[in-house]
């Protein structure tokens, strides 16, 4: 398995629209991600095997020095083969070079071992509020 990485990388809404619906156990919802994600992030990387997307995360930003990554995820076939690591790893090599001073992750605790051990995160308190 040779997982590519690729920032800003050209993706297919039906491509995330399957692989967000697989990952976060919801039905297959259409979505306009590639104009979202132009619009509104920093940019975004995929993680592709043989030209199919098996990974996918947005790295938002307010612009200045915080990113903050939403939609991580990685197909069923690919997990735990340390490609959601990878994904991680390019978004965060690529705030940086955006001059980020920080990468921001919301995770619920039985993510905790993926975001904290396998991606480098420092815990830290956070709030939430359910809109």
């Amino acid at each position: 398995m040779t997982i590519d990485y690729e920032w800003r990388g050209d993706f297919g809404d039906d491509e995330v629209d399957a692989l967000h619906a697989e990952g976060f156990n919801h039905p297959l919802v259409s979505g306009d991600w590639l104009n979202r994600v132009r619009r509104h992030s920093l940019g975004w990387v995929c993680a592709r095997d043989a030209g199919g997307l098996v990974g996918f995360v947005n790295v938002a930003w307010d612009g200045g020095v915080h990113a903050f990554l939403l939609d991580t995820v990685v197909a069923g076939s690919h997990r735990g083969a340390g490609v959601g690591a990878g994904l991680v790893a390019e978004a965060a090599r690529r705030a940086r070079a955006a001059e980020c001073a920080w990468l921001h992750a919301d995770f619920e605790d039985d993510l905790r071992p993926f975001y904290v051990d396998a991606c480098g995160f420092r815990p830290t308190a956070a709030g939430l509020i359910a809109l």
